[in-house]
């Protein structure tokens, strides 16, 4: 029996993205109540949009992710804002993702690097530490990350992506142990691996590409779901790999 359900609440950074769309359709299914997080309003208000009635347990929130004190102010004013009363925070699911490289080492550049760090580390680790003691309070807690089957077998052409994914996973582990000793029955960082993610509109902007390995969105949002259903211990530390 999943631990996911109404009087739940789960954070979604990136959320104005077709991962975050569809990620927020499947936990407000579930039954949470959900705070996303993007740097773009009109998106957020467009996946509101899409939740029709249930669009009353959606909030969107622009918050510049990379500034650690405003993500520490965010987390701190969401975790209170709990359905069931209590300030804690139930699940954070962070989606903030980017890509550079190109077909040879040569064209990665530091730049590259420096965007990679800061868009898939820097985010990631400011979220983790400022919903980190919110996580433990809760009576069943899950922090998801993305990432790529590139963190263990990089090419040439995307060191730096690769790197920062490598990096990502790296700090996702230190998490769960730091769960696994203050709360292990209770509190779960996982990693989901994929290819790359593939949705609606790319189909439709390509019908007849196949998309090989891709994971679908809604499968990336469904797999997540699921977690709550683990026992915290098998959830923690769990490295999933997607890949068809």
């Amino acid at each position: 029996m999943s631990a996911l359900g109404p009087g739940s609440l789960v954070v979604v950074t990136g959320a104005g993205g077709p991962a975050g769309t569809a990620m927020v359709r499947a936990l407000i299914a579930a039954g949470a109540s959900v705070v996303g997080a993007d740097r773009d309003q009109a998106k957020l208000d467009d996946v509101a949009a899409l939740l029709g009635d249930d669009a009353e347990r959606f909030s969107g929130q622009v918050v510049d992710l990379l500034d650690a004190d405003a993500v520490t102010t965010w987390a701190d004013e969401v975790a209170t804002s709990h359905p069931g009363g209590s300030a804690r925070v139930d699940g954070v699911v962070h989606l903030v993702g980017g890509w550079r490289g190109g077909k040879g080492f040569l064209d990665n550049t530091v730049a590259d690097s420096e965007l990679m760090l800061d868009l898939l580390v820097r985010t990631l680790q400011h979220v983790s530490l400022a919903y980190h003691d919110h996580l433990v309070a809760s009576p069943r807690s899950e922090f998801v990350i993305v990432s790529a089957a590139a963190a263990e077998k990089p090419t040439a052409g995307n060191a730096a992506y690769a790197a920062a994914k490598s990096a990502a996973e790296a700090w996702t582990a230190a998490l769960a142990d730091s769960f696994g000793k203050l709360a292990p029955d209770s509190a779960a960082a996982t990693t989901l691996v994929v290819k790359a993610l593939v949705h609606d509109a790319m189909r439709a902007a390509d019908p007849s590409k196949t998309f090989p390995g891709y994971t679908d969105v809604a499968d990336l949002a469904a797999e997540t779901v699921a977690l709550w259903a683990l026992p915290a211990a098998e959830a923690n530390g769990l490295r999933k790999v997607l890949v068809p």
